[in-house]
Order: C-alpha cells, then structure tokens, then sequence
C-alpha cells in the first residue's frame, strides 16, 4: 500500500471514528436541560437517601435551588441510592415524550419508577432500563459523584 493509501486510511478512519463519538445517545431522546445540585445527605429532607435502595425526588423548589433542580419541563429528578453509587434520572417519561408528545412525570417507589399514563416500569437500579410496559427507551440519566460521606452532586 503506498503512502498516499495509508494516509487516506488513517483520515477516513479517524472521521468515521470522530463522528460516532459526537452522535447523540439515540434512547435519549428527552431534551437536554442544565441540571447542576448538590444534596447534603445530613440535611433532614434527604433521610431517606442513606438507604440503599431508596430515593427522593428533587424540582425547582426544592431548597431553592431553582431551574438547576427542575429536570426536563419541571418535572423534576430522582434520586436513587444503590448499593455504591447514587444514580439521577429525569422525571419524564421517555416514552410518552417520544410517541405521544407528552411530558409525563414517572412515579418513583422502592427501586423502580412507573408511568401513570403508559404503565411503563423502569428500574432505576440498573440504569432506568424499561422493565415492564410498552416504554422501550431509559430513563434520562444524569452524571452524580459521591464524596463518600455528606454530599452528592447531580449534573449534565
């Protein structure tokens, strides 16, 4: 292979490879909002977040913290503490958002979340995948860290 070959190898790989890394996750399909918060696990309305297997919903009033709490149009987001980390999902239902064009709330309770209008059952201890009902798309995720004692930051 001449050198000229290589080379219009090595570009055409590098674009292929450049564009699948910019392609949008095709399950997310529940618009990017910013989301930036912290929860301090010894303040009193977070409790039951040093459970494991337990969450708590969090939205624009909940201690202030505004638009970066409110999740996708308000709905808010969930917070879930599995057995290492914690996991921050969007309160929308991916699948009424997709097909019908709703903005549906999902209804968490020990370890899953439920869509009162599809019936969908997503589990958010592994990710938000759909476990039951007709949704085929997670839960949208968003990125949390842990400090390993007090404090748990959610953002996008």
């Amino acid at each position: 292979m001449s050198f000229k070959a290589k080379r219009a190898c090595i570009i055409v790989t590098l674009i292929i490879l450049l564009s699948y890394s910019c392609k949008k996750n095709d399950h997310d399909v529940i618009p990017d909002v910013y989301v930036d918060f912290t929860i301090d696990l010894l303040d009193p309305e977070f409790t039951s977040l040093t459970v494991i297997d337990a969450s708590d919903t969090v939205d624009a009033g909940t201690n202030n913290w505004g638009s970066g709490a409110a999740g996708y149009d308000g709905n808010g987001i969930i917070v879930y503490r599995g057995p290492e980390e914690f996991y921050a999902y969007d309160r929308t239902c991916p699948y009424d958002f997709a097909v019908n064009g709703l903005s549906t709330k999902v209804r968490p309770d020990f370890g899953i979340a439920t869509c009162p209008v599809c019936g969908t059952v997503y589990s958010l201890a592994t990710f938000g995948v759909p476990l039951s009902g007709k949704g085929n798309y997670t839960l949208k995720i968003y990125r949390t860290s842990f400090d390993e004692a007090r404090y748990v930051r959610v953002w996008n």
